[in-house]
């Protein structure tokens, strides 16, 4: 019933941060939810987590052929810590290993900083759509710098057409409709690690956002779900109508990062579709056929 374009597995999680799942705790939730394969998606920048090894992802997937799709991750300094680096070795070595995708892209730099963009534009030459997550302050956090109404993520996919950016992230689903202030697009960490302040967007969208905006204008960018439960929710209007709007460039995701996390997207869906505010047809693209398609899955 469900693919799940964006999870994480360890062959041997450590017990810092977030307790990550192995491969059979995560297909033992897989199971339960009905869900039928899923993307695992390596961690190599050490801004959240220590970084895995493409090759653990790779040998995952060969364990559990039928049930997991690897997608390689390459640190934008790897091979010459240049703007210039010949990325396109990493990736065509990994495309030709079976990877379909690269990401979860989460070091903590601004988007258009050249070491991203060097390591974008060889995603877009060797074909590879690129999973990305963002935030909204450098240093102190994960994921790739924007400032609010993402003109960096806007830049990008204008630089490459072709390259597929498949959105991910608490920074990026705040902007679906228009902010109050730039602090709801994400939590803080205090010193101690403790995650606080985030005042995400609530109540009806009166006025869209930036992010239906560039799914208009551009065809190169999907969107990845996981993140997305809020932003949906909040109005159970807007939300079933923006999933019918793009659904053919939206895919369902769990991000599974421990054993207990439940997945909210997949019954929300489920209750849109059921109570008919979501077709059949959305429901099958979304939960599942746009990921095929995108990834090449038969």
């Amino acid at each position: 019933m469900f693919i799940d374009i964006h999870a994480h597995a360890y062959r041997r999680p450590v017990p810092f941060v977030v307790q990550f799942c192995t491969a059979e705790q995560v297909l033992k939730r897989y199971d339960e939810a009905g869900i039928e394969q899923g993307v695992l998606l390596p961690i190599v920048s050490p801004e959240i987590y220590l970084p895995q090894a493409n090759e653990d992802i790779l040998e995952m997937a060969q364990q559990h052929p039928k049930r997991f799709i690897p997608f390689c991750n390459i640190d934008p300094r790897a091979l010459t810590n240049s703007w210039d680096a010949p990325l396109d070795r990493l990736l065509r070595y990994y495309r030709d290993q079976g990877c379909k995708g690269l990401g979860e892209v989460m070091l903590n730099v601004p988007m258009m900083d050249p070491f991203v963009q060097n390591l974008f534009k060889h995603a877009e030459d060797v074909g590879l759509p690129v999973t990305f997550d963002g935030s909204d302050r450098v240093g102190g956090d994960f994921g790739l710098y924007d400032d609010p109404g993402l003109p960096q993520l806007e830049h990008t996919l204008q630089r490459f057409p072709k390259l597929i950016l498949i959105a991910h992230g608490p920074v990026f689903w705040a902007e679906l409709g228009r902010l109050e202030t730039p602090a709801q697009r994400k939590s803080v960490f205090r010193p101690n690690g403790e995650q606080v302040g985030w005042n995400p967007p609530s109540g009806p969208i009166r006025e869209e956002g930036v992010a239906p905006k560039l799914f208009r204008r551009y065809p190169n960018l999907y969107g990845e779900l996981s993140d997305a439960f809020r932003a949906l929710s909040r109005d159970s209007e807007y939300g079933p109508k923006f999933l019918a709007e793009f659904q053919d460039r939206l895919c369902f995701g769990t991000d599974i990062c421990h054993f207990e996390q439940p997945f909210r997207l997949r019954q929300l869906l489920l209750d849109w579709r059921d109570s008919g505010r979501i077709s059949e047809t959305v429901f099958r693209k979304v939960a599942r056929e746009n990921t095929m398609k995108l990834l090449g899955l038969t």
